[in-house]
């Protein structure tokens, strides 16, 4: 077949199918243009999930007349400045479209009116039906200043892409994505949105900011969110990122409410999702995903948004750099939080409390049962048990808890000093089924999973002496021999020089075992079989996503696992006590190294319209 010059009408359906891939990608492109002409307002409409009918209106500088025609040509642009030699640095970006493809991409398979005045001149429209252009010509427009955008029968003139567009239902859900996405970018500017003529979207302009970024994302993302994000706002080497992001409880099951910023560009990067990733791990279980908005802001020429023909991917001269900064500013943030856990950990444990369908006899109405996150529903109190069973014991990782209180003949709860109420996590009160304690604060009351606390606590503690190389050892009185799948051995004993950083000594002991010499101190006396065997598990499963320091992370979190105390474990008051003092010191004491809760608070008035008193 010989090669042939493709005609001007192929090549813009062509060049259209690479820009506008569906409704949204139309969307996406005349939206942005409205922001790079300074709109402080933009409404969208878009009928039959776009492809009926989309329009954008916005109240930016406009477009003079004797531009339109260019406007609808490929490769026109306003956005690019050329050098003296008439060269343009395409790596020197700084607005959001810069192709010049949008609007005669769009006008090559659909029907394109475009209006639009600038300041003190009449409005001028330009028409563009299936790549042929007509106007300008008078037209008439409202407002003082802007452009206006519609597209109306989109891909008419290309017939075989409609038949791979998804319901009119799921290319609107598609659009009102990418407009949440660009007003999460752009919170000084005020969005509305109308799907097939009803208001799904209406965001007033907020000041530009800190706090009028998160009431941005509050309405977008829910309150939830707002009471649950931490500020961040780190710089590094002229890379500067902020945001906000999720606390670790408040984890979500997918990574759909993670939204990355490049410069005001809404991007999907593997290598930024990468890094969110890297940094909560040692707060949230694989399946587990934070929620996150991260706005990243660098000199243009440290990234190259040309890469993609729709700009939805970038690429970073020092990648390195970029991820160091988000994980480094993501694990600040979350060391600031302390022992704080999300505000949705107590509606979900007031949620648990559902009325029973029999009642109590004597009693009128029906009985409160209680799910399985406080401990399941069958019995009760398990009694004082930190009064009245006295077994002393020692936790590892926390300091002068093995105080021994002697039994009385006829316990009593303890009565807590006043100042005691006062502290964060409060008074201890009570043990549940071995394994909760209940606290009493001033205003309500704590209810603490013993097992996982601790978990934290020495896992931090673990960290601590691994980051000052002072992880203290332990020799067993005779080696233990663990017999492996010679994989699993030799996937172990490669990792030796790494594992003895965290206290462990292991070797090779014949195919398919390995001798253990010494365990970290912190365990005590340790199931090393267990041990041993989760960490060739760990190991195993570990992808080459994380750096080996964040590897060996999860492998410390498995150690710590196994030195915590118990549930089942019965704890005296003072030992409860001291895990609560703990708690309240320790960073990141509000959730287990799995993200799960490591407490639950209640407050009074929870407490009391769980009655009926309010």
């Amino acid at each position: 077949m010989p090669i042939r010059r493709l005609s001007p009408e192929t090549v813009n359906r062509i060049a259209a199918g690479e820009v506008i891939d569906r409704p949204a990608g139309a969307v996406k492109e005349l939206v942005e243009n409205a922001i790079d002409a300074g709109a402080t307002s933009i409404e969208i409409h878009a009928d039959g999930g776009g492809l009926s009918r989309i329009l954008v209106a916005d109240d930016g500088k406009g477009i003079p007349r004797d531009e339109l025609p260019l406007a609808v040509e490929r490769h026109a642009t306003s956005k690019l400045e050329p050098d003296d030699a008439g060269d343009v640095d395409l790596l020197r970006i700084f607005t959001l479209g810069f192709r010049g493809e949008a609007l005669p991409s769009i006008g090559s398979v659909a029907r394109l009116s475009l209006t639009a005045r600038t300041a003190g001149q009449e409005a001028w429209a330009m028409q563009v039906h299936g790549g042929a252009a007509a106007g300008p010509a008078p037209a008439p427009f409202p407002a003082p200043h802007g452009a206006r955008v519609e597209v109306r029968d989109l891909f008419y003139a290309t017939p075989a892409r409609l038949k791979f567009m998804k319901s009119a239902r799921a290319e609107a859900m598609a659009i009102t994505e990418e407009i949440k996405r660009q007003a999460m970018a752009h919170e000084a500017v005020a969005f509305t949105l109308l799907l097939d003529g009803r208001a799904v979207l209406r965001l007033p302009a907020e000041t530009k900011g800190d706090e009028g970024r998160l009431r941005r994302l509050a309405a977008l993302l829910g309150r939830d969110f707002e009471a649950n994000a931490l500020l961040i706002d780190q710089t590094r080497e002229g890379l500067r990122l902020s945001g906000y992001a999720g606390l670790p409880t408040y984890s979500r099951g997918n990574a759909a409410h993670q939204f990355l910023f490049v410069n005001g560009r809404p991007v999907k990067d593997r290598l930024l999702h990468g890094a969110i990733r890297g940094a909560y791990a040692d707060f949230l279980a694989r399946d587990r995903h934070p929620a996150a908005a991260l706005f990243l802001d660098l000199d243009p020429l440290q990234v190259d948004v040309n890469v993609h023909p729709a700009k939805a991917e970038v690429r970073f001269r020092d990648p390195a750099l970029v991820r160091g900064l988000i994980v480094g500013a993501l694990r600040h943030a979350l060391a600031g939080a302390g022992h704080r856990a999300s505000t949705t950990v107590a509606a979900d444990a007031l949620s648990a409390f559902r009325p029973e369908a029999h009642a109590a006899p004597g009693v009128g109405g029906g009985v409160w049962g209680v799910g399985d996150r406080l401990g399941g529903a069958a019995p009760g109190w398990s009694g004082w048990t930190g009064w009245d069973r006295p077994a002393p014991l020692t936790l590892p990782g926390l300091n002068d808890v093995s105080a021994r209180v002697e039994p009385t003949p006829h316990p009593t709860p303890h009565a807590p000093h006043p100042s005691e109420l006062d502290l964060p996590l409060g008074a201890a009160r009570a043990q549940l089924h071995g394994t909760y304690i209940v606290a009493q604060t001033r205003d309500g009351l704590v209810v603490v999973d013993q097992h996982a606390a601790h978990e934290r606590l020495v896992y931090e503690r673990m960290k601590a002496q691994i980051a000052t190389g002072a992880v203290t050892r332990q020799a067993l009185l005779t080696p233990e021999v663990v017999e492996l799948d010679p994989v699993e051995a030799d996937r172990v004993v490669a990792r030796a020089d790494e594992l003895a950083e965290l206290g462990l000594s292991v070797e090779p002991f014949g195919g398919g075992a390995v001798l253990v010499r010494e365990t970290p101190a912190l365990l005590g006396d340790t199931d090393v079989q267990g041990l041993i065997r989760d960490i060739a598990d760990d190991l195993a499963e570990h992808g080459a996503a994380l750096s080996l320091k964040e590897r060996m992370a999860e492998v410390c979190g498995t150690l710590a696992c196994h030195g915590s105390v118990r549930a089942g474990r019965v704890l005296s008051a003072p030992e409860m006590n001291a895990l609560l003092r703990q708690m309240e010191a320790t960073p990141h004491s509000g959730q287990c190294n799995h993200g799960r809760p490591t407490y639950v608070e209640l407050k009074l008035a929870d407490l009391e319209r769980l009655f009926g008193r309010r």
